[in-house]
């Protein structure tokens, strides 16, 4: 294990994304960022950087995290202490575009938990962080060890296909896995060999074409020769369905509705398309989330005289900058945009 656990630390030296700006916020790691970097992540409680991308990272890809998000995020909420005092629409608004806004949520509901109970910093036991909303078996040990330095194990979904094809595990439960985790964790350095493994899972022990060859598990590795029988994704089954949209301008703003749905929860979406009289059809998209698939019709009314009611939300281009809108809103806007209707 000795040999193993050196294998893999000088595959990352030569390998590793030890750039990535929320690997570099401890002071012996900052030599590998950016000098723009550091000066963005100047005076960030490390933890607590740590946890927000850990959060976007979720069900996201690490380059648009990079481009559009993380440090836009951390620019407007640079502590939990102002993360809890914004309202949550400034909230979903920073997050507009990420999807699952349960986890934007989630971040603004503990930044309010750690200000009233722990000084307005995360905890550093993993059973307090794991009490947090939206704070999983993962994302507590990933915090413990990438942001408070613990020799903590812990298994994403990349981990999970290392260690799976490593000791030829099929269909491992989550309790065997911690198991193997636990045998398998550098207690020397466990920041940098858990960076590793969570890079060698998405570089080169890839769910299809694995590059073995360039895996420094791979003298060891029990599974090597049929590594896909320890990879077994579950088929989506997808629904398709078709949404009509309407989009209605009224005294030159457009009109909203705050979505009570759990997904869009408090985001602001286009009315439903009802046959409305003169409403002119402007093209469709696609779009999916979780398991479904839609083709998205759209459809523009230009009438001052709309009769709306309570739930409606009447907002200028101005105002939306402002306000969060979910994804198929954005699709459909830019729509609009592009259409002879835009006028506004």
């Amino acid at each position: 294990m000795y040999q193993i656990h050196q294998n893999i630390l000088k595959w990352y030296s030569i390998n590793g994304r030890k750039n990535l700006p929320w690997r570099i916020l401890h002071d012996k790691y900052k030599k590998y960022g950016s000098e723009n970097d550091l000066r963005r992540l100047k005076d960030i409680d490390i933890a607590y950087g740590v946890y927000v991308s850990e959060i976007m990272l979720q069900q996201t890809q690490v380059k648009s995290v990079l481009q559009n998000y993380y440090f836009q995020f951390l620019s407007k909420f640079p502590s939990l202490q102002i993360l809890s005092m914004a309202n949550e629409d400034e909230v979903l608004k920073a997050w507009q575009g990420l999807g699952y806004y349960t986890r934007a949520r989630n971040l603004h509901k503990s930044a309010k938990i750690c200000v009233q109970k722990f000084n307005a910093k995360l905890p550093y036991d993993i059973k307090e962080l794991k009490m947090l909303p939206g704070i999983g078996e993962y994302t507590a040990g990933a915090i413990a060890c990438f942001g408070f330095l613990q020799a903590k194990a812990f298994v994403d979904a990349n981990i999970k296909r290392v260690l799976s094809r490593f000791f030829s595990l099929q269909n491992p439960n989550s309790k065997l896995l911690m198991q193997k985790a636990n045998e398998f964790l550098n207690y020397n350095n466990a920041f940098e060999h858990n960076q590793a493994l969570l890079d060698i899972g998405a570089l080169v022990c890839l769910p299809k074409n694995a590059k073995c060859n360039f895996c420094p598990l791979v003298k060891h590795c029990s599974g090597k020769n049929e590594y896909e029988k320890f990879h077994i994704r579950k088929k989506i089954q997808y629904e398709n369905i078709v949404l009509k949209i309407l989009i209605v301008q009224k005294n030159n703003k457009l009109l909203f509705v705050k979505s009570k749905e759990k997904l869009y929860f408090n985001l602001y979406n286009f009315l439903e398309y009802k046959n409305e009289k003169n409403a002119i059809y402007i093209g469709e998209f696609k779009h999916s989330y979780t398991k479904y698939k839609i083709v998205a019709k759209v459809y523009f009314l230009k009438n001052d005289y709309f009769k709306d009611n309570d739930e409606h939300k009447a907002l200028s281009y101005e105002q939306l900058e402002h306000n969060a809108l979910s994804k198929l809103t954005l699709k459909a806007l830019e729509l609009l945009k592009k259409s002879v209707y835009y006028a506004i």
